[in-house]
This record gives structure tokens, C-alpha cells and sequence, in this order.
């Protein structure tokens, strides 16, 4: 919540304890601890701007019904020092409040105040948060997961660093293991067939079908002509590999920054092999007695940490498994780096890994509870009510890059934090792409070029936003002007909010009730034409509007103009 609206709600909050208290001396009520009550803001704005339940939670503990309590309550509460002039008993007994003027006017001169700071919070108290990524597999093309994956990793982080947080963004790199070897004997095969043709060399079954495949193999085979055809196959592989994974990492690192991400570290698997923390790791769980061997292979005794069945860490040909890394990879996270929580943003085909990794963390004598995996559910392409599942420029199956080459970066990110990511979304690129107010950002942008627009109009007869006096302020009463206010005064609540839920979308949803918020109070209140206290009181109001357009916007990497 912004420090105004903490402020309002520390304010009631006494001022019912001290009613309360009063009571208690005067005999209307018994003398006992006051029961814990919520102050909150009701859905419904016309029952009140603010309501407390603190008569019914008190009904055991002072024997008496709501409503009376509510009354006694009420008879002795004094506002003066509060930002609310008036007070209501509703239904059983909640007590709603009214705020005053004074706080419609503290909203605005806050917001002016703080500008693009406007929104931030120390509420995270510089807790350190990793937040890892999109870590797509670098053995072939990002696909459209990875797109929603990454604008809501991205604006997630985004909301942390908001929220009063340290946030470090990273995507791990499974540069070593098994699916190395798996496209290192892939573009072994195509980089063959090349010079021997597809009949004589046969694609193993299990290998990577994609035509980034071939297409690697043949840069390959256009650089080096047939040097390696008679070449030792792991030198063969070693050498395919050299050249393709940095090739295909490079090309993830392109797309993504195109996308608005650029991330604190590519930490690369590789790096816990080569510095021994794999090994490390395995030895710990030894040692914790947590493993046995079965079948020439090395298990790990998951089932005792929550998972459905235990888990093999080191295969019968001696090659560690994607999970084990993945254990060293999370204990590199808490114990040699230090971050308090850290934040996995992962497919939701990736569910049942869950608990297993939690697990793991306990097991190994860190706390799973600090790892918290978001689970991102499916997109679907759409375009002409159908659904797209291959590029038409390229035939091939649409990745990140595709996209991006079709919609603009700023409706790609905003699109794909407009819902929340356990939800399934269809991703519509015909109005992804539409300039009209159909379209989510479109609509955004527009009111703050609408905003601007009014500036430049009154500039024309010499008219400027100026500094406004309280009693200037004063003058927006209009229930247009101050549900506007209302909105704007929850902004940094909803930061918060959001960050607590590991939720952006949510912060999408407010930037679009306020773009609709300021059209409705522009198609009700003129700014020009007015005497002149009201006139710079509404531009004072729509700058506001603007700032906070800005900070959102920006916050999400995605662009403001001035003029559309």
C-alpha cells in the first residue's frame, strides 16, 4: 500500500483500539484482549471507502451482539486526527469509513512528489530473490512457453525490485549431461549425411528432429568442408558442439534481449562439473546416508522427502542425471550465494518435479520452503479464430523469434502478463496488432497520449500544469475525479500484492482499469473552459494519471509516446 494508505489504515486502526479501550474503562465492555480485527477495502465503494469487522470478531469475548458493539464502538471514536471524516454501522455489525478531503488531496501531491518513484516500497526489506527463467533447453529454438515464461519471469522480477526487494534474474544454461551428448550425436548424424547421404547414416530414433539441426550441421559441414567425416566420433562430436551451443545460446540471447529480457547471469551447468559442486553435492547426500546403489546405479532416497519415488543421481554409465545437477544447481543458489528465496518459473509439464526438488533441498539441510516454483500453463496461437501452430514464413513450428518478427515487443509482454500464469491463455495476433482501443496496451498508451494531448491544446492558449494548492485540489469532487484518485492511491498496494502472490498480471489488470478510469472522468469533466483553479486542479490530476501510466509501463519495459 502507498505510505498514505498505510498511514490511513494505521490511523483507524488506533483510533478503534483507543474506542475500544475507552469502553473497557467505562464499563460497557469487559476488560479483555482486543481480538484481532481486518481493516479493509470493500469491493463496493458506495458502502464506504474503508470497513473494519471489529465488532463482530469482538462478540464472544465482550458477550455481546455485533451491532451493539458496533454502536459502542462508534460513540466513542474520534477522527480528527484521522483521514476519514465519517463513519457508518452496516448490516450485522461492520463499521464503514469515509475518507476526506485531505486524503484525495495527499494522494496527488504524493504521487507529484515521487514521480517515477511513485509505487516503490521498502516492503521486501532488500530480501535477496533470484528469479531463474524461461532456461530453455539451448539444444534448439525457444518455443511459445518460453515466450509467456519470459515477459512473466521478467515482469515478476520487475514487481519484486518494485515491492523493496533484491532481485537478481538468471537463466541456467544445461550446457553438460545427457541432452549435450543427445545433440552433439544429432548434428553428428545430419553433418554425416551431408557428404554420405541420408541413407547411409540412420538418425537414431531418440535424436533432435528439428531442422535447427540441419541447419547447424550444414554451417558446420560449409565451414569445415568434410574434415571430420573421417574423424574420431567424439572428436567429430566435441568439435559439432563447440560450434553449434554457443551459436544456439547466442541466438537465445539475441531473441531474448529483442524481448526487453536481459538477464543478471547465464549460469552455465558446465560450471558445476567443472568446479566440483556436483560432486560435492552427491558426496553430501553419501554422507547424509540418503543413497544406495541399485541395478549399477547410484539412487537417491527421495521418498523420504515427500517425492512418490526415489530418484536415480548417478546412471549405470557414470553420467550424473538432469536431477542431480539440478539439486547442485539450487544448494549453489541458497548456500554459496546467499538468496533468501529463490523462484523457478517453469512449465507446467513440470509439476511433478515439484516436491522433489523441495524435498531435495531439505534433504540436503536447506529449507525447501524458500524455493517457490511458478508453473506456467499453455499458450495458444491464434489468428483468424484458428489456431497457428507453424510460421508462415518459415513452415516451421513457431518460436520466439517468429513472433517477435510479427508483433510488436511492447503487445508481446503485455499480452502475455495479462493473465495469470496458472491459467491457459489464447495469444490472439490479430489484435496484438490492431491500433485501436481493442487492443490491452493500445488502450493504455492511448491515455497517456490522450493525456498529452490535452497538455499540448492548452499550451496553444497559453494554459500550463502549475502547482496546485490544497484548495485547488480541493475542487475535484466529482465522482469521476475521485474514484480516479482512489484507484491511483492503491498503486503501490498492488505492487505488494503482486509481489506477494507472484502475480504481474495483476498490475496489467490496475494499468487497465486506470486507462479506463481516466477516459471515463475525460468524457465527464472538462479540463479546458473551466475557471482556473478547477482547470490546473484537472491537469494537475491527469499529470498524475500520466506518471503513473509511466511507471507501469516502464516498469514492464514497455514503451509510453507522448503521441499516437
Amino acid at each position: 500500500m502507498s505510505k498514505l494508505v498505510f498511514q490511513a489504515t494505521n490511523e483507524l486502526r488506533a483510533a478503534i483500539a483507543q474506542a475500544i479501550h475507552q469502553a473497557m474503562e467505562q464499563g460497557d465492555f469487559p476488560k479483555a484482549d482486543i481480538p484481532e480485527f481486518s481493516i479493509e477495502i470493500p469491493g463496493d465503494r458506495t458502502h464506504g471507502d474503508w470497513a473494519t469487522n471489529a465488532a463482530m470478531v469482538s462478540a464472544k469475548a465482550f458477550h455481546l451482539a455485533p451491532r451493539k458493539i458496533a454502536q459502542i464502538i462508534t460513540d466513542r471514536l474520534v477522527l480528527t486526527e484521522t483521514f476519514f471524516d465519517r463513519f457508518e454501522i452496516a448490516g450485522p455489525g461492520f463499521i464503514n469509513f469515509f475518507l476526506s478531503e485531505k486524503f484525495y488531496v495527499e494522494v496527488l501531491k504524493d504521487i507529484t512528489a515521487c514521480g517515477a518513484q511513485y509505487g516503490r516500497s521498502d516492503y521486501g526489506k532488500k530480501k535477496k530473490v533470484m528469479v531463474e527463467f524461461v532456461s530453455a533447453n539451448p539444444t534448439g529454438p525457444m518455443h511459445m512457453g518460453n515466450a509467456r515464461g519470459g515477459a512473466l519471469g521478467d515482469c515478476l522480477a520487475a514487481v519484486l525490485d518494485a515491492a523493496g526487494y533484491d532481485v537478481w534474474r538468471e537463466f541456467y544454461v544445461n550446457d553438460a549431461g545427457n541432452q549435450i551428448d543427445k545433440f552433439g550425436a544429432s548434428l553428428e548424424v545430419r553433418y554425416l549425411q551431408i557428404f554420405r547421404g541420408e541413407e547411409a547414416v540412420e538418425f537414431p530414433e531418440d535424436g533432435y528432429h528439428g531442422e535447427d539441426i540441419k541447419d547447424r550441421a550444414a554451417e558446420f559441414a560449409k565451414m569445415n568442408g568434410d574434415r571430420f567425416v573421417n574423424a574420431e566420433p567424439a572428436e567429430r562430436q566435441k568439435a559439432l558442439i563447440a560450434y553449434a551451443l554457443p551459436k544456439n545460446i547466442d541466438k537465445m540471447k539475441a531473441d531474448l534481449k529483442k524481448y526487453g529480457i536481459e538477464y543478471d547471469e547465464w549460469f552455465l551447468e558446465s560450471r558445476l562439473h567443472s568446479d566440483g559442486e556436483l560432486d560435492e553435492t552427491i558426496q553430501l547426500l553419501k554422507d547424509k546416508r540418503l543413497t544406495y546403489e541399485k541395478d549399477g546405479a547410484l539412487w537417491y532416497k527421495a521418498t523420504e522427502f515427500g517425492a512418490e519415488k526415489d530418484e536415480v543421481l548417478v546412471r549405470q554409465n557414470g553420467n550424473p542425471t538432469y536431477f542431480t545437477a539440478d539439486i547442485a544447481y539450487h544448494r549453489n543458489k541458497f548456500e554459496k550465494r546467499g538468496f533468501d528465496t529463490c523462484i523457478d518459473v517453469w512449465g507446467a509439464d513440470h509439476h511433478g518435479h515439484v516436491a522433489r526438488m523441495k524435498g531435495a533441498m531439505n534433504a540436503i539441510g536447506l529449507d525447501g520452503d524458500k524455493l517457490d516454483i511458478v508453473l506456467i500453463q499453455l499458450v495458444r496461437l491464434v489468428k483468424s479464430g484458428e489456431v497457428v501452430r507453424m510460421s508462415k514464413r518459415t513452415g516451421k513450428a513457431i518460436q520466439l523469434g517468429d513472433l517477435l518478427d510479427e508483433v510488436p515487443v511492447d503487445a508481446a509482454r503485455f499480452y502475455f502478463n495479462m493473465r495469470e500464469a496458472t491459467s491457459q491463455m489464447d495469444f490472439d495476433l490479430d489484435l496484438a496488432v490492431q491500433q485501436d482501443s481493442q487492443n490491452p496496451v493500445y488502450y493504455v498508451q492511448y491515455a497517456r497520449a490522450r493525456i498529452h494531448s490535452i497538455f499540448k491544446a492548452l499550451a496553444a492558449d497559453d494554459i500550463y500544469p502549475r502547482a496546485c494548492t490544497d484548495e485547488d485540489l480541493a475542487l475535484l469532487t466529482a465522482p469521476e475525479e475521485i474514484e480516479l484518485i482512489r484507484h491511483l492511491s492503491a498503486y503501490t498496494g498492488e505492487i505488494v500484492a503482486a509481489a506477494q502472490d507472484y502475480d504481474p498480471a495483476r498490475i496489467t489488470r490496475y494499468v487497465i482499469t486506470l486507462a479506463t478510469l481516466f477516459h471515463k472522468f475525460y468524457n465527464a469533466c472538462r479540463v479546458k473552459g473551466e475557471e482556473e483553479g478547477l482547470t490546473v486542479a484537472r491537469l494537475y490530476l491527469c499529470a498524475a494519471v500520466s506518471t503513473v501510466i509511466c511507471n507501469v509501463l516502464s516498469m514492464f519495459k514497455i514503451s509510453a509516446p507522448e503521441s499516437m
